[in-house]
């Protein structure tokens, strides 16, 4: 049963090695696409990076923590 689970994860990371471990150590370091030097990493290899703000990274523009008050 928890073989079932991990054989996902095994296809793609035997597909795509090098995409997969890329994928894992930003997500690990929890790099942003649209922030440099990524986003100019990408330009610089051919890829388009993208437009916006990414779900996991990317700049805060609430600034962090908001408190509120519950009534």
């Amino acid at each position: 049963m928890f073989l079932d689970e991990l054989t996902p994860f095994v296809q793609e990371l035997t597909a795509h090695p090098v995409a997969f471990l890329g994928g894992l150590a930003s997500g690990l370091l929890r790099l942003s696409l649209s922030d440099d030097p990524v986003k100019s990493w990408l330009q610089n290899q051919g890829v388009t990076p993208p437009v916006g703000d990414s779900r996991w990274g990317g700049s805060d523009r609430n600034g962090g923590p908001q408190s509120i008050s519950i009534d």
